[in-house]
């Protein structure tokens, strides 16, 4: 449990109170994405001080929300218990709320690529991929490459390195296949996203570059990652 108590009887203060303190929900959000070891986790929020990361995970431990087991070939790793992930529908919930007030990117604001997994998950149309054909995409922001496959109206995003391979041997897999289309996206991105720019536009004003591939898969691929400002509040 967090050091400070808020005082009162109530399921949102106790909620606050569990994963409320700083960085604690982020830590949340980068182990929804899969497994993480202290390494991995610390990479993925390079702002945060060690001691801080050490005490959230403490905390969150025990709380109940985080615990920490051996895997094979990767030593000892943080994962999310049960009751962790019950927070997933939550998480993304907040993402779509915060969506629309991110803006522009601030200075020393980065990308990370379990951030940009969880972009993509909180973005996902799952009933409109499910009325579409299966696509494999793979997309390049910076030094991120992620292979993103719909299929039947569920997403799979695997990390790879530049190189074309994993990254990440924690990451449930995927269904194979190459991509159909590779483009490269600034975090103007979000524009797309947002529909705000068609990606006709979003090449225009670069930010998306195809890479190689069927450019006219972007207009799936805007349709099944798509949060409307405003919408998204009332959703």
């Amino acid at each position: 449990m967090a050091s400070r108590s808020y005082g009162q009887y109530c399921g949102v203060t106790t909620a606050v109170e569990l994963i409320g303190e700083r960085w604690a929900l982020l830590i949340v959000r980068d182990l929804l994405v899969g497994p993480r070891r202290y390494t991995d986790l610390k990479q993925g929020l390079p702002k945060i001080p060690t001691n801080i990361l050490s005490t959230r995970l403490k905390e969150l431990q025990e709380s109940g929300v985080v615990r920490r087991v051996p895997l094979l070939h990767c030593g000892l790793v943080y994962e999310l218990t049960d009751y962790g992930r019950q927070l997933e529908p939550i998480v993304l919930a907040l993402g779509r709320w915060g969506f629309a007030s991110m803006g522009e990117p601030g200075d020393g604001d980065v990308v990370t690529a379990d951030s940009l997994t969880m972009a993509l998950r909180t973005a996902f149309q799952a009933e409109v991929a499910a009325s579409l054909p299966p696509a494999v995409y793979e997309v390049h922001v910076g030094d991120i490459v992620l292979r993103v496959h719909v299929v039947a109206g569920e997403l799979f995003v695997t990390q790879l390195a530049p190189a074309g391979r994993p990254v990440d041997p924690l990451a449930p897999r995927a269904p194979g296949g190459e991509p159909e289309l590779v483009f490269a996206a600034a975090p103007g991105i979000r524009r797309v996203i947002s529909g705000e720019l068609t990606p006709g536009a979003a090449i225009d004003e670069e930010v998306l570059a195809v890479v190689s591939g069927d450019a006219t898969l972007l207009d799936r691929f805007a349709a099944t990652f798509h949060i409307a400002e405003g919408v998204a509040l009332a959703a």
